[in-house]
């Protein structure tokens, strides 16, 4: 895997120690490098010899009295310079016979250096600080490994359980605090976890965020790189960690591990997370369970142009999306594509205002049509995002009512609503509790399990325009048999199918039925 683990030592501070009682009984005062007093601090070493430098290793806080400095500001200075390079945290000089103020050659050099110096106004015995220290440095390494393994064990479950990733990234901001966003390389929102009103408020700041995050890690902006074998195919960001840094380093990569492992067990079949994405954004625009315009910001970091475009909502029957974001690719048109269900796809293409939308809408369904009979299905342009939900809502009525009819129609390359004519009508007043009643009331004779058969026939009979050689011919039977299976439909019905107005009252309640029961 392309994300390893390597133990961390979270570290307190510089300003955190000099917050630390036993600190603040010696009167510390900083005097030099106090715009650095958030550097980490990995171990406390004590050390009074010039060339100290040599034994660091970064990161320590050094404590000496300066005995062996005195009267020397060239030997003061070197000492500066020789921790700056050994990358020292700080340097706290404990006031005394040989130094009774902060001496001026040591405070100069730290301060171009940019190495915090501390004197100590009251000394006391420095093992009384360093076995605090240790004491504290011991207990959060203790507590980060506690959290690592809370982290991956935690995950490891829901891998196993088989749980989606929408899961393994919500367990992730729980533990994290912060806003998660899983991105491509190409830095496209692909999924993100964590509460709502922080993850809107980063989405729409992606661009900027992005680049941020892609400068490495800053200001709790932690990053880790996803791939396997040797290939990397996602970033997965916190956002805005607020915590030791040194645990969101570890969060992140305990959770990269995790994502990695979650999308190489589930197989070339699954879906992969950018169809997941755009999967999840479909379907909250087509549920209005998220107002439109929350989903915006979404849009706009999935990658999907949102500023003065057209939008196209269209849904296509018998492609896949894999196919169809294909034809998308080849033909330049963008926009987003999901399953709508097992055979249909929803794509919403997403053009410029000066573009011909109606033509390219055409032009995709004729591309497609070259392959092989399909049906796209599509609602009028629109250039308001709040209007996008209903065009989708419309656009998948328009492909069921395709669906439903049981006899040939002959359609435009393009259908919309005004093509399906009533059955489009009735698609999109199926769930309306009058017209489920009006239904029930109509077909009453027919419903019972045992009268499939004859409902069948009065679906065939309706939708050839009571044509019955026709009708006779599409259900292998006689003549005379039809006769009769129409006679005994009328009686149960209780009308009569040579009336005009009875027929067509029959018809609707039936396509109704049919549009409740797909």
């Amino acid at each position: 895997m392309t994300t390893t683990w390597e133990p961390v030592e979270p570290a307190l501070s510089v300003r955190q120690i000099l917050t630390l009682e036993r600190v603040l009984a010696g009167e510390p005062e900083v005097v030099a490098g106090a715009g650095r007093l958030d550097r980490p601090v990995r171990w406390v070493h004590v050390a009074e010899a010039p060339d100290v430098g040599v034994m660091l290793s970064g990161g320590e806080l050094v404590l000496t009295t300066g005995v062996l400095l005195a009267g020397d500001e060239d030997k003061q200075a070197d000492y500066i310079r020789s921790l700056h390079r050994a990358e020292a945290a700080a340097v706290v000089l404990g006031l005394g016979r040989a130094f009774p103020a902060a001496p001026e050659a040591m405070r100069r050099a730290a301060e171009r250096c940019g190495l915090p110096l501390v004197v100590l106004h009251r000394p006391f015995p420095f093992a009384q600080l360093t076995e605090e220290v240790q004491a504290r440095l011991v207990r959060r390494k203790f507590a980060a490994v506690s959290l690592s393994e809370s982290v991956r064990t935690a995950l490891t479950a829901l891998i196993t359980s088989g749980a989606p990733l929408q899961h393994l990234l919500e367990e992730i901001a729980r533990h994290s605090g912060c806003p998660v966003v899983v991105t491509n390389l190409a830095h496209r929102v692909l999924a993100t976890a964590g509460e709502r009103p922080a993850v809107d408020d980063v989405l729409r700041d992606w661009d900027r965020i992005a680049r941020q995050a892609g400068a490495g890690d800053a200001d709790g902006w932690i990053r880790a790189e996803l791939g396997s074998r040797g290939e990397r195919w996602g970033r997965l960001v916190l956002c805005g960690h607020r915590t030791d840094p040194a645990v969101g380093r570890l969060l992140a990569d305990r959770a990269a591990e995790a994502l990695v492992l979650h999308r190489m067990l589930a197989g070339p079949a699954a879906r992969t997370w950018e169809e997941q994405s755009a999967q999840s954004l479909l379907t909250d625009l087509v549920s209005g369970a998220v107002p439109a315009r929350h989903l915006l910001p979404r849009a706009r970091a999935a990658g999907l142009p949102v500023n003065r475009r057209t939008f196209v909502p269209l849904v296509v029957r018998d492609r896949g999306p894999g196919e169809l974001d294909r034809f998308l690719r080849l033909l330049g048109l963008p926009g987003i594509v999901a399953e709508a269900d097992g055979k249909a796809t929803a794509v919403l293409l997403s053009l410029a205002r000066d573009q011909d939308a109606e033509a390219l809408t055409a032009h995709l369904a004729a591309r497609l049509r070259e392959a092989a009979p399909v049906v796209v299905a599509a609602a009028d342009p629109c250039t308001a995002w709040d209007d996008v939900p209903a065009g989708l809502r419309e656009a998948q009525h328009v492909a069921d009512a395709v669906a439903d009819s049981t006899a040939p129609l002959d359609l435009p390359p393009v259908v919309r609503l005004r093509d399906v004519h009533l059955r489009g009508l009735i698609r999109l007043l199926r769930d309306d509790p009058q017209v489920q009643s009006f239904a029930e009331r109509e077909l009453d004779g027919l419903l019972g399990a045992a009268d499939d058969d004859l409902l069948a026939v009065l679906r065939t009979y309706l939708a050839t325009g009571r044509n019955k050689s026709r009708t006779a011919q599409l259900h292998h039977v006689s003549r005379p048999a039809l006769y009769r299976r129409l006679e005994a439909i009328q009686t149960r019905l209780g009308v009569d199918l040579d009336d005009f107005e009875q027929a067509v009252s029959v018809h609707i309640a039936l396509l109704a039925h049919d549009a409740q029961h797909p």
